[in-house]
This record gives structure tokens, sequence and C-alpha cells, in this order.
């Protein structure tokens, strides 16, 4: 299980992603290259194992290697001469951003070691669903779950962590949907304490950041918004008068229909 410490912010996950898809435009030049190239650079970060991840002191600046990595290999495949400005503005990034970031750590994608593989499977969601139902109360009414999820939304605004606590059931189980473009946890993160203290570091109050609740799948939810464009959603099944499950939306793929104009 991974520790709970590794909880980022929103705007932490945000400016993140959005560092390296500068990064991948500024060598490449080209916008929608840069959103592949930042996939890309996730990807290799999720293949390695959490016992790798867990040794890499700087976590952006291995990230920031490895886009560089990419991005060098898609010049050298494009034919790019070393005159190009591209391959000048690869040669620039190489020596004078990425240097020693990364501080003697994993540095780019083909120095993973063997036994790559992806974000774990969160199917069993289905099975810690179950079981935690199993031994709780019925579903509550949606007046309650409004209530509930609202006193939710101003723990994490207050950053109370004992209320925070009192809120979510003592087996809650939390999962967070980054689906591999963020750096998000990737295992479920289980025990009310644990759950409470990776939602009130992701929801943490930030002056570009706001809370709301709202409808989510047809119940109250939260909303989170990162300079005014919606960066996590999070549903939360609620029985008795506390929290069982928790399941936090990062992946930005998911979230943009969130994000398009209402009419």
């Amino acid at each position: 299980m991974e520790p709970v410490a590794d909880t980022m912010q929103i705007g932490e996950l945000l400016d993140e992603r959005r560092h390296l898809r500068d990064v991948a435009h500024w060598m490449l030049g080209d916008g929608a290259t840069a959103e592949h190239v930042t996939d890309e650079a996730y990807g290799e970060w999720y293949r390695l194992s959490e016992q790798q991840r867990g040794r890499i002191g700087a976590p952006r600046a291995w990230l920031t290697r490895a886009v560089g990595s990419i991005a060098m290999a898609r010049l050298g495949l494009s034919g790019a001469s070393d005159t190009s400005t591209p391959a000048e503005r690869a040669a620039l990034v190489i020596d004078d951003v990425f240097g020693d970031a990364a501080g003697g750590s994993a540095t780019t994608a083909e120095q993973a070691a063997p036994g790559r593989r992806g974000p774990a499977d969160l199917e069993p969601s289905g099975r810690a669903r179950h079981s935690l139902r199993a031994r709780t109360a019925r579903p509550a009414s949606s007046g309650v779950q409004a209530d509930v999820v609202d006193a939710v939304r101003q723990a994490c605004v207050d950053g109370d962590a004992d209320r925070l606590t009192d809120l979510l059931h003592p087996d809650a189980v939390a999962f967070y949907d980054g689906g591999g473009k963020v750096r998000a946890l990737t295992r479920p993160v289980v025990g009310g304490p644990r759950v409470a203290r990776s939602l009130r570091t992701l929801l943490a109050r930030h002056p570009r950041t706001t809370l709301h609740t709202g409808a989510v799948n047809g119940r109250t939810g939260l909303v989170a918004r990162y300079d005014g464009r919606v960066a996590a959603v999070v549903c939360l099944d609620v029985a008795g008068s506390r929290v069982v499950q928790v399941w936090a939306v990062l992946n930005p793929d998911k979230l943009r229909s969130w994000n398009r104009p209402r009419p």
C-alpha cells in the first residue's frame, strides 16, 4: 500500500503536469504533441514498481528528464539536425533545465529496471464497496447525503482533521483515479484516519482552488476547481451518517466534459 504522504494537493498535481507540457511544447513546438509526450512520461513513471518510485527523491525532476528523453527521441526520429531550432532547444533543456535536478535518482525511462507495470487496477473498488456496505447501514437518504457531503467539504476547507475523521466510517476506503495522467495514488487508501488525511491534503485550501458541493452522478458530491477549471470530482457513498467510500476522479481526460462551455 502506498503511503498517504504521497498524496499531493490539486494545485501541485496540475502545476506539475503543466510544467511537463510546457517543457515538451518548448522543445517540440506543438501543443498536441506536447500532450502526448507528457502522457508518455507519466506512463514511464507508472511502469516503475512502487519500490522504484519510492526511491526517487525528486519525482518532478525525474518526470522532466523523461519528457526530455522522449522529446529528444522524437526529434531524432524526425531527422532534425544539430543546427535546427528544435534540436538546439532540446540540447539547452537537457543541459540547463535538467542538469542534475534528479539528484542522482533514477533518470530516464530507458533506465527503469525490469518488471514495469501500469497503474494498479482499481477494480477492487467493487469488492471493497460490497464488503463495506455489508457491514454498514443502508445508503443514506438524499438529504442526509447532502448534509454529510457539505460537512466533509467544510472540514476540508477548514483543515479540520478531527472533524473529517469523525465523518468517515472507520473502515472507509478511498480511490484516486488519475488515469496515469497525473501523479495520483494508484492503490486504495483504507481506514478512516488515512482517508481523511489523503482527502485533507488533496482538497486543502489554496488561493487558486475552490471546493463546492454539486450533483455528481445524480447525488451530492464535491467539485474542486483550480484556476476556475474543474480539477477533481469526488463521489462519496454515505451509509448511516458516515462516508463509507470515496472515489476522486483526477484524470484530465474524464474531466473534459466538466470543463466544456455550457449552452
